[in-house]
């Protein structure tokens, strides 16, 4: 409980630290290059003018207005925003798409181990009556050779005249 408590009053002090905002450093402006504004996230390079320029925090995306997003570039020079957005929503489709996959994947094989399915049940039929019916012919081949036995006098304890021969 205390650990819990001075983590929570670390979280406090040092969120309240950084909460107050400090002043971008216009470095981006002093940029006379792609590659050297680029190197900073804070700045945006739009090749319409070939001007360096804070990113516009407040916007998710450049505006129009800020730099078309065909020429604007961010972290790397040979991509542009579109590029980006367009590859970021690729990777994100193929990452849901993997995921619901994999999620429909466990939830059928959960399902297939949770009970037998008819197949099974249909299999586990047929295999009892074909168990049954060998059951049932055992049964009347004993019976039939019981009586062969008892009309030729070979049963061993039987009172029949005829008992079988042995040599000795």
């Amino acid at each position: 409980m205390s650990t819990l408590l001075t983590c929570l009053v670390l979280f406090v002090l040092i969120g309240g630290t950084e909460s107050q905002t400090t002043p971008r450093p216009k470095t981006c402006t002093a940029a006379t290059t792609c590659d050297t504004c680029v190197q900073s996230t804070q700045c945006l390079w739009c090749y319409t003018n070939n001007t360096c320029a804070l990113y516009p925090v407040g916007h998710l995306l450049p505006t129009p207005a800020d730099c078309p997003l065909s020429h604007a570039r961010w972290g790397v020079c040979w991509v542009n925003f579109e590029a980006l957005i367009i590859a970021m929503a690729m990777l994100a489709g193929s990452l849901l798409i993997g995921l619901s996959a994999c999620c429909c994947w466990c939830f059928c094989c959960r399902r297939r181990r949770s009970g037998p399915d008819q197949d099974e049940e249909r299999f586990a039929r047929r295999r009892e009556e074909i168990k049954q019916r060998s059951e049932e012919r055992n049964v009347d081949r004993k019976t039939r050779h019981e009586d062969i036995r008892k009309k030729y006098g070979l049963m061993a304890d039987s009172n029949l005249p005829y008992n079988k021969f042995e040599n000795e």
